[in-house]
């Protein structure tokens, strides 16, 4: 995607061609800003601070991150307590686990120099892939968007919600729930999106905002309680959200309070999709509702907020008065029947054990 007249993916490799660059989404939407990883506990760093997330892009600087690991120490000890330090980093992404465990397969017969040079070659073609997967998952929920417009009045916009942040932020490109939003704009199809805030870290206002904006996507940013009315009063055609993991049976796990959307679409009789890379189908994992760890983050995140100041200066607040406590749930799992289809690079399906099976029958053994 590109930022003014510069072309970026959310991560890559230096001109050193052994160090990594990110763009730091902490500094987002105030300023862009990059951010050189050359070691394993920065790179950990980055994924724990959410100077990058989303399940994709975390997977992407995971596999980064054992590269620089193995520059250090390209022993069998040295890459188990990286990919271990690594794994611990964010429990609820799936990608984390498959792209170290992707990694580990094609490494673990060889040493030294060999060991270190397929490190990377692996890691580019994991990125690689992920903005295939992902521009692949355009082009299939652009169908379902062509559809949508065209029950609508000529010049009537399509209005979308969405939930967190899942463009190419959240990806190494294109994004998930954005990607179809993306093409569909190019095409020149009427649409407005909906964005939740998304409390506590406001990926949805400060990051899916700037992504839109940057793309001249015409978009409105509401609070997370707003979503219900504006289905109830006729203002939302469709929902698309992205999901951290997908267990074998359609349940999905995503940012807190997709839960709540789903609900609310499914009152009121409207779509409610779900766009996902194949990676962030867990097939260990048979039903997702109680069986997901759900990450518990800092509680400051909810307790406190930043911004800028009437003078322009980033500020941070605190909302909560002496005493108060916050309890900060960074996920929720919303159950395969409230979700209309999941999009896939592969195609669309219903979000059932069957669908997906129809889809990755062979992922699925």
């Amino acid at each position: 995607m590109k930022v003014g007249d510069h072309y970026y993916r959310s991560i890559w490799l230096g001109e050193d061609g052994w160090s990594v660059e990110i763009i730091d989404q902490t500094r987002l939407p105030h300023e862009f800003a990059t951010h050189r990883l050359t070691s394993q506990e920065q790179a950990a760093e980055a994924i724990v601070s959410m100077r990058v997330r989303g399940a994709p892009l975390i997977g992407a600087t995971a596999a980064y991150g054992l590269c620089l690991a193995l520059r250090q120490d390209s022993s069998d000890h040295a890459m188990e307590q990286a990919v271990s330090s690594l794994m611990s980093t964010r429990p609820t992404a799936v990608n984390l686990r498959w792209a170290l465990q992707r990694m580990t397969s094609g490494l673990s017969s060889l040493n030294g120099n060999e060991r270190l040079n397929k490190a990377y070659e692996i890691a580019r073609s994991i990125c690689d892939e992920d903005a295939a997967l992902n521009e692949a998952i355009g082009a299939h929920g652009l169908s379902l968007l062509k559809e949508a417009a065209g029950r609508k009045k000529t010049g009537e916009p399509l209005n979308i919600l969405t939930h967190c942040n899942a463009g190419w932020l959240a990806t190494v490109d294109w994004g998930t729930a954005l990607a179809p939003i993306y093409k569909a704009h190019d095409l020149g199809i009427p649409l407005h999106v909906w964005v939740d805030e998304t409390r506590p870290r406001n990926q949805g206002a400060s990051l899916t905002a700037w992504e839109l904006a940057g793309h001249g996507v015409p978009h409105s940013v509401i609070v997370d309680n707003a979503g219900g009315h504006l289905m109830q009063s006729g203002q939302v055609d469709l929902c698309i959200t992205g999901t951290d993991r997908t267990a074998a049976n359609g349940d999905v796990c995503n940012k807190i309070g997709t839960y709540l959307k789903a609900l609310a679409a499914h009152d009121n009789g409207i779509p409610f999709y779900v766009a996902l890379p194949s990676p962030t189908i867990d097939w260990q994992l048979q039903e997702g509702v109680g069986q997901v760890p759900i990450e518990e983050r800092d509680p400051k995140e909810v307790s406190h907020l930043s911004g800028l100041d009437q003078e322009g200066r980033l500020c941070e607040v605190k909302l909560l008065p002496e005493g108060s406590r916050a309890a900060n749930y960074a996920f929720d799992v919303t159950p395969a029947r409230y979700v209309t289809a999941l999009i896939t690079e592969a195609g669309i399906c219903d979000a059932s054990r069957q669908g997906l099976q129809g889809l990755f029958r062979q992922q699925a053994v």
